[in-house]
């Protein structure tokens, strides 16, 4: 009966079920035109340094107006900031159909960066409206749903988008991508909000809420504090992870193009599964997403020493299935410790850390290559991942238990 209950959630969260779809319909048409983009910057250019410029304007934005947008989302409606957002990005989606020689791909530098910026602000705002949809009980449950949508978003975008741009051409995902930034504002244009608390207060209790400051609830919260150092060490070892994907599938089991679309359709089946364990957590969320980053480790180590395919599918596979496990659970705490009016500038900041060093780390896991053997890099990984996770569950039960130990005193 609880498993029925569960498989229902989106029947019975009319709200956060549109904001899904028009998720999972800006994600897929995301992955779309993404994948149609850099084969056509290849056919173009005939050079990987064309893609990873690419791939490097989509990830500088979050350091840009990542802020920007968390402080827009802590003070305008943020209904209205994620369909205008969406609404803005519909032309330069539509850019790319003018890009016909190599004197073109200009037009794809500026409206991939445009594109990502307006994502650098329709990211941490959509994450900050979650709260305004449910009710406070179901935030894990919502947010282990969030997993299960990047792996639909994992497993039909990236293999779909290939084969609509093989058939019909690049063309035809460029028109789908701006329907679905369309489409998505539309979704969300009719999302009625069940906790706009912020709108309907006293001006006396919005100067008390204002004079608490985003800097003064981080210090006051140990595990927003253990969270913070969590989003500056991983994402160093994720970059690895994401460089390594294609390496293992081309280099390691020549597996090609095909390989690549595995591991990342492996990646996907394993943050929606996630959601059978994830929504059923109710108590112990920093722990266990700690502790998920430990089982994740051991996984990158695992892969190191695979020789088998079907072996790396299933780890890759088990590896999302803890990340995505420990997503929710983090993501949870924060939604839990964070006031609703600085979410906003929270997300956006951790958006643009985490990013900022990812993108740093792919840089230096791409360049370590030329030095040291995948596999080995691979072991290196997963061994900093297994380090970092015992540091970050230490330094969160040395904290408590001093902060529990004061709090005696003190009685």
């Amino acid at each position: 009966m609880e498993d029925l209950m569960h498989s229902f959630f989106l029947v019975k969260e009319k709200q956060y079920r549109k904001l899904f779809l028009a998720g999972l319909i800006n994600g897929v048409g995301d992955r779309f035109s993404q994948v149609a983009t850099l084969t056509l910057l290849l056919q173009l250019t005939g050079s990987g340094f064309a893609v990873g410029v690419t791939m490097a304007l989509r990830l500088l934005p979050f350091l840009i107006f990542g802020p920007f947008g968390g402080r827009l989302a802590d003070r305008y409606s943020r209904k209205t900031l994620l369909v205008v957002t969406d609404l803005a990005r519909i032309a330069f989606a539509l850019s790319f159909l003018l890009v016909h020689t190599r004197q073109d791909i200009w037009i794809i530098y500026v409206s991939s960066f445009i594109l990502a910026s307006g994502e650098a602000i329709y990211a941490p705002t959509r994450k900050a409206t979650l709260p305004l949809l449910i009710s406070r009980k179901q935030l894990v449950k919502v947010n282990s749903m969030e997993q299960v949508l990047v792996g639909i978003v994992l497993i039909g975008g990236a293999f779909a988008g290939g084969v609509v741009s093989y058939f019909f051409g690049p063309d035809l995902t460029f028109w789908l991508n701006g329907f679905s930034f369309l489409a998505a504002a539309w979704l969300i244009s009719t999302i009625q909000f069940i906790n706009p608390t912020r709108h309907h207060e006293d001006p006396n209790t919005k100067k008390e809420r204002l004079s608490l400051s985003l800097k003064n609830v981080i210090l006051l919260s140990i595990p927003l504090q253990i969270i913070l150092l969590c989003e500056i060490l991983v994402p160093f070892v994720n970059g690895i992870d994401n460089v390594l994907i294609s390496v293992y599938a081309v280099e390691i089991f020549h597996l090609d193009n095909v390989g690549v679309g595995t591991f990342y359709g492996a990646l996907g089946i394993g943050l929606m599964a996630s959601f059978s364990i994830a929504n059923r957590i109710n108590k112990h969320y920093l722990l266990i997403g700690l502790s998920c980053l430990f089982f994740e480790g051991c996984m990158m180590i695992f892969l190191s020493h695979a020789y088998s395919t079907l072996f790396a599918v299933m780890i890759f596979c088990s590896s999302a299935f803890f990340s995505g496990i420990g997503n929710a659970c983090l993501d949870t705490v924060l939604m839990r410790e964070i006031p609703e009016q600085h979410q906003g500038m929270m997300f956006a900041l951790m958006a643009s850390l985490s990013n900022t060093l990812l993108g740093l780390s792919m840089l230096i896991a791409g360049g370590s290559l030329d030095v040291i053997s995948p596999r080995l890099l691979g072991f290196l990984g997963g061994t900093s991942l297994l380090c970092i996770s015992v540091f970050l569950i230490m330094t969160y039960l040395i904290r408590k238990s001093k902060e529990v130990s004061s709090q005696d005193e003190t009685i």
